[in-house]
């Protein structure tokens, strides 16, 4: 399937530039909006092809974002921004009757499902791909070293001193892939910074204290073998969740880098069931089944891209997109996705 790709970077309300980046079937509608919230210190990159609309931002500080490398001054940032920039593309007249689902990983899961309590019935389900409900007792610093280091975090939040195992060793199990994650320059693989850590600690307690609220259908998968976040906390998830429509799945033997770091055979096996489970579930809205809220996003001029670098292919072949006059016009986000190529007059 041929797909068409599209990079923007906005402006989130603290005037950072922010990545964004879209794949959309290039020949037809897309069955259901994607969106992904990617995990810690790590960047939006190539994603299932199969009729999706997937729609990808990296976090502040992460991938091809701005701002200090996954430096977290406040989680709450992250979770505001990808609900602006998701409820921006849910406006538009093309999809505004698309299903909408998140698919978190590992950190992004967090990010979901605090999405999720953000706006309870905007979304329509959610995949969850080891999420981080809680950090492992494995590579969680020593209540003692997480005690002095909150004592100090307002007066070097940004310094690389927190303790941790080296997490691409604990959760890429194929040492070619795990080779080409630290090949990765948009990959953070230092230390984290003292703020980001405790942030991080902060949210997965939070989340872990409130999964009782979670309503919305969802599909966990979680490698039994997983020693970065707890497969036990997914199976409480899904135990603890008010939904009526949720299913779990463990995947014996596996790591934490279901989709990126096992063997071929099992990221397909993995990707297989996500798209599956998602096929079952999407669905074009008619107005009489369900009245779509709205998704006006908020009045917030600094949203707007800056650039549109490229559109390839499935086959990898490349065209440049030309930058038109940013100071003549402002696009809203992902001009390109509104089903109309040549659209030049997208607005906020």
């Amino acid at each position: 399937m041929d797909v068409r790709y599209h990079e923007e970077f906005v402006r989130n309300p603290r005037g950072v530039q922010l990545f964004t980046c879209g794949w959309l079937p290039a020949s037809s509608s897309p069955k259901a909006l994607v969106f992904l919230c990617h995990g810690y210190g790590m960047e939006c990159s190539d994603f299932m092809r199969a009729g999706y609309g997937v729609l990808g931002i990296d976090y502040e500080g992460h991938g091809k974002s701005m701002g200090a490398r996954c430096y977290i001054q406040k989680f709450d940032n992250l979770v505001a921004d990808c609900d602006r920039f998701f409820k921006s593309i849910c406006a538009m007249e093309d999809y505004r009757n698309k299903s909408r689902f998140l698919y978190g990983e590992s950190m992004g899961g967090a990010v979901a499902l605090l999405l999720h309590r953000k706006d309870p019935t905007f979304r329509d389900g959610a995949v969850l791909v080891e999420p981080m409900c809680k950090i492992s007792e494995k590579v969680k610093p020593h209540p003692v070293v997480i005690t002095l280091l909150t004592q100090v975090e307002d007066i070097i939040p940004k310094w690389k001193i927190v303790p941790t195992k080296d997490v691409i060793d604990s959760a890429f199990k194929d040492p070619v892939k795990r080779e080409k994650i630290r090949k990765n320059k948009l990959i953070y693989q230092d230390k984290p910074r003292l703020k980001t850590a405790l942030e991080m600690l902060r949210t997965s307690m939070d989340v872990e204290d409130s999964l009782s609220e979670v309503r919305m259908p969802f599909f966990i998968l979680h490698g039994e073998a997983d020693t970065v976040t707890n497969p036990d906390v997914s199976r409480a998830l899904y135990e603890r969740a008010a939904s009526t429509d949720k299913t779990i799945k463990l995947y014996p033997g596996m790591w934490h880098g279901l989709t990126a770091g096992e063997p071929d055979e099992n990221v397909e096996l993995v990707f297989s069931d996500i798209v599956a489970w998602l096929d079952e579930r999407s669905r074009h809205w008619k107005p009489q089944d369900q009245v779509r809220p709205p998704s006006e996003p908020e009045q917030l001029h600094q949203m707007a891209p800056t650039k549109i670098t490229r559109v390839a292919s499935s086959g990898g072949t490349e065209s440049p997109v030309p930058a038109h006059d940013r100071t003549q016009r402002r696009s809203s986000f992902l001009c390109g996705l509104g089903g109309r190529p040549n659209q030049q007059q997208c607005r906020m």
